[in-house]
């Protein structure tokens, strides 16, 4: 194979690449979706009286088919991955919901399970494709590890930042200040102390569905419980709209396009 066919081999790959490069945008959408997939929860299930269940049949059943018109795709759509991950946001946090409120299994066991879970998808993932690398999703399989992954780490973020924020005591903003700082921590240790990428990357992504839930909960929650008081309706609309910006910002300049397979 020559040289010209092999460069023409990986353009086609970073093109047809199903995720967006990790700049500045991706994670303010993300904390962005995290925030949401905690404020819409608690409307659809409080609010509306839909309950833990049916908000879950609910939302489990748009997520699917968003996720199908995602592996259908043949390269990155920011509108239909950013969708997904607002979706797969409020799934993961109802399936801790779940867990805890109706079968009353604790936070502290909760996290311990999707700890589990998300190191095997991870362990299996590398056996399979011998990297974890977000730039090589390009394949049906590795799209399937990818989304696995991204679901326990909402649902491993919303067990970790229940328990720092109410069964701890520390409150939200205080939470919210501490998966924040240790974020920074991360970011500053990838080039510091020659943190792995890949480690890296996910340390943050999973550390940015607390961040993002003690936000949306310091933002809606009554004043007596240490919020806000704007309400889950309020603080939904208000982030909707932002990411709504975010998103049509990113997709008339494909700011956020991959343009060369990177080791993250």
């Amino acid at each position: 194979m020559s040289l010209g066919t092999l460069d023409q081999n990986a353009a086609l790959k970073t093109m047809l690449c199903k995720v967006p490069e990790v700049t500045l945008f991706f994670w303010i959408i993300k904390i962005l979706c995290t925030t949401i997939g905690e404020t819409a929860a608690d409307f659809l299930n409080t609010n509306l009286n839909l309950g833990l269940t049916g908000t879950t049949l609910i939302m489990g059943v748009l997520l699917a088919a968003v996720l199908a018109i995602q592996f259908r795709l043949r390269g990155y759509v920011p509108v239909v991955y950013w969708l997904a991950v607002m979706l797969i946001s409020v799934v993961g946090t109802l399936i801790t919901d779940n867990m805890t409120d109706n079968f009353g299994i604790s936070l502290w066991v909760s996290s311990g399970i999707f700890s589990v879970a998300l190191a095997a998808t991870f362990a299996a993932w590398y056996a399979s494709e011998k990297t974890l690398s977000i730039h090589s999703i390009f394949t049906f399989k590795r799209e399937t590890f990818y989304w696995l992954a991204v679901l326990f780490t909402f649902a491993l973020g919303t067990a970790t930042g229940d328990l720092v924020a109410e069964k701890l005591a520390l409150g939200y903003w205080p939470s919210a200040l501490i998966f924040g700082g240790v974020i920074v921590l991360v970011a500053l240790a990838h080039p510091a102390l020659r943190l792995n990428a890949v480690l890296a990357f996910w340390i943050a992504y999973i550390l940015t569905r607390p961040l993002g839930a003690s936000i949306g909960d310091f933002l809606s929650q009554p004043k007596d419980a240490g919020g806000l008081a704007l309400g889950t309706l309020t603080t939904s609309a208000i982030f909707l709209v932002l990411i709504g910006a975010v998103i049509v910002y990113l997709t008339s300049t494909h700011r956020d396009q991959i343009q060369a397979a990177d080791s993250i």
